[in-house]
């Protein structure tokens, strides 16, 4: 044990116990504690809460920080990635989506318990992330942001179905938000038998991993099955990471705090952060739930652990960024390569402009009434005009302005997985917009906007401050604009968790609608897009040398830092606009550049117009998706968007490397 770790672990452990003990003494005096064996029969209701409420939650909180903390040591050090853990690789996010699918869709699945649904889930989300990452040397970068946009697809679908299922709204919310509350010992028998299986195996693979840190090529050649390794220990991970998230919920950061703060106290060596790593873990998460505990005597507001947990990931991945320099094997995260050029592109895009005009047209006149489809008479047209055409300037700008900030960060960074959700602005307008929610006892709509713009533009200028103090890769950018979201989404799922009435206007906004936007608010978006057209169109000389590296740009006498902040805020300020009037909607931002690109609008200028165009025409078809698939209901418009973009996404993380 290195002298840090010597130090701060009994403080730790110190810490965990006075909170523990301070809960458990607020709750029933020392005295009147029960004996054991526990008897409920002999027992008052302030020692049955006590015996088989708080107990087993103490102990719950150390198995599950446990078992996070050595599933993140085991992935860093299989993919030999410092950020590497069941959050950033998508993992607990798969667990979680299988979970409100059976829970809501077919209970039935439950019956047998949640653990082979949640391994199902996480299964599914890991394998893809790592048949993704195989395709790419594992470059911890390229590793990270998939995880992570797998994660957000899977917590969106998640989000907009509980939002169509309103009566398992409040169980769902707070469960997803990771709460460690316990009602027997039912829970801890469990995940301490996998915990102590966890632990043995990660004993017999640790001479394996040892072997295999020197390197894949390395290890291959002292003999060792590096696919077999690779899968074995993956597999391990995933089974503690979903066993915690059926238990429990979704439990941000642990498997990435851990080992980061074992290494950080001196520890070297895969044996050690094995052994060290899933103590760091538990004594994490039993402060953080003693923190809670505390907070919730004084206040009398209980909210998920996994909550508070997220509220230090954000920061510690921010943190930990810097640290990736050199952990990339050279040529891992290159761009797709050359794309095809139009000799005539103004074809395309006049071809595009049409079809946007055909497309606003026909979606004015179709609909669908009681008894199916019609075509709309004059008459009936004019009396919804009104009503239609604000919603659908509002859909098509946003679609356009999403467009515009992921063609613009896509060329920035030269990474193909560049979009608007990974800058971070998204999850700073959601914490904007729920804070006038609850600031306000009857917010208006210049209220809301205000306050969605203030989050957006707090968030853009915590990635801007960031990146600019550092000479850091572009595409650390994203991996920084990641951090700010998880930050944001921990402190969203603590207000969402309280079970307030305004949590219903949070999250039917969250999951996107244009439906009650009027003309003025609809015609200032598309003045916005336009503005943020005409604003890339100046600087496409920016944005066709960027994407050659830094060395050819910074040759060719570009202004690197100006370059990189206009178009970070520019980006910003394109996605905040959207997300304030509609709701942060996903994957437009990183369909439409590509869309354009394989299209051959390769030029600068031809690329942002034709993704702007094809951007517009994306919402217009999920807007129209969300107004008639359950008619006359209106579904979500972020689930649409969702649908849409999630097997866009897949199939192109799935490509192989060029």
């Amino acid at each position: 044990m290195s002298r840090h770790l010597r130090i701060w672990l009994p403080l730790a452990a110190m810490l965990a116990i006075g909170l523990w003990g301070l809960a458990a003494l607020r709750l029933l005096p020392w005295p009147e504690w029960p004996a054991l064996p526990f008897t409920p029969d002999d027992m008052d209701l302030q020692q049955i809460l006590l015996a088989f409420g708080l107990m087993p939650r103490g102990v719950i909180a150390l198995l599950a920080g446990a078992a996070l903390g050595l599933s993140g040591a085991i992935l860093q050090a299989v993919l030999r990635n410092p950020v590497a853990d069941p959050t950033t690789l998508g993992i607990s996010s798969g667990a979680q989506l299988a979970l409100v699918l059976a829970t809501i869709l077919a209970p039935d699945l439950l019956a047998v318990g949640r653990w082979p649904v949640a391994m199902a889930g996480a299964g599914l989300a890991a394998g893809l992330v790592l048949m993704i990452g195989a395709r790419r040397n594992f470059a911890p970068v390229t590793m990270v942001i998939a995880g992570m946009l797998v994660g957000m697809t899977a917590s969106a679908i998640a989000t907009a179905i509980t939002l169509a299922q309103g009566h398992y709204l409040l169980s769902l919310v707070i469960w997803n938000g990771g709460a460690l509350v316990q009602q027997d010992w039912s829970g801890v028998r469990s995940l301490a038998l996998v915990v102590a299986g966890g632990g043995l195996f990660a004993a017999l693979l640790s001479r394996p991993l040892h072997v295999l840190s020197l390197g894949a090529e390395g290890a291959a050649g002292l003999g060792m099955n590096v696919a077999l390794v690779r899968l074995m220990a993956a597999g391990l991970a995933v089974w503690l990471a979903a066993t915690v998230s059926a238990e429990l919920g979704l439990i941000a950061f642990v498997g990435l705090a851990a080992p980061a703060l074992v290494r950080t106290a001196g520890a070297r060596g895969i044996k050690p952060l094995l052994i060290w790593s899933p103590v760091v873990g538990a004594l994490i998460l039993s402060v953080c739930d003693g923190l809670v505990l505390t907070i919730a005597g004084v206040t009398g507001e209980m909210f998920p652990t996994g909550a508070l947990t997220g509220l230090f990931g954000g920061p510690l991945l921010l943190w930990l960024l810097p640290r990736l320099r050199g952990s990339t094997p050279p040529g891992t995260e290159r761009a797709e390569g050359p794309a095809p050029r139009l000799a005539y592109p103004r074809r395309i895009l006049s071809g595009l402009t049409v079809l946007l005009a055909v497309a606003a047209f026909m979606l004015i006149w179709i609909g669908r009434v009681p008894d199916g489809w019609a075509v709309l008479d004059w008459e009936s047209l004019t009396a919804f005009l009104p009503m239609r055409l604000p919603r659908l300037i509002a859909a098509a700008s946003a679609g356009a302005a999403l467009a515009l900030a992921g063609a613009m960060l896509q060329r920035l960074t030269a990474n193909p997985l560049a979009s608007p959700e990974v800058l971070g602005v998204s999850g700073g307008a959601t914490l904007g917009y729920s804070a006038a929610v609850f600031a306000f006892a009857a917010p208006t709509s210049l209220a809301l906007g205000a306050g969605a713009m203030i989050g957006a533009a707090l968030a853009l200028a915590l990635v801007t401050i960031f990146v600019s103090h550092r000479d850091m890769p572009a595409e650390r950018v994203l991996l920084a604009g990641i951090s700010v979201s998880a930050l944001a989404a921990s402190v969203l799922s603590a207000i969402m968790a309280t079970g307030s009435p305004q949590s219903w206007q949070i999250l039917g906004w969250l999951s996107g609608s244009s439906a009650g936007i009027g003309m003025a608010a609809a015609v200032s978006l598309a003045v916005v897009a336009v503005a943020v057209w005409a604003a890339t169109l100046a600087m496409r000389r920016w944005l066709a040398v960027l994407p050659l590296g830094t060395g050819v740009a910074a040759g060719l006498g570009l202004p690197l830092a100006l370059a990189r902040l206009s178009l970070i805020l520019l980006a910003g300020i394109a996605t905040g606009a959207a997300t304030m009037l509609v709701g942060p909607l996903s994957f437009v931002g990183l369909m439409a550049p590509h869309m354009a690109r394989r299209m051959g609008l390769a030029r600068a200028g031809d690329h942002v117009t034709g993704a702007a165009l094809i951007g517009a025409l994306l919402m217009l078809a999920a807007d129209f998706g969300a107004r008639m698939a359950g008619f006359p209901y209106e579904l979500p418009l972020g689930l649409f968007a969702s649908l849409i973009g999630a097997p866009w996404l897949i199939w192109l993380m799935m490509r192989s490397k060029s």
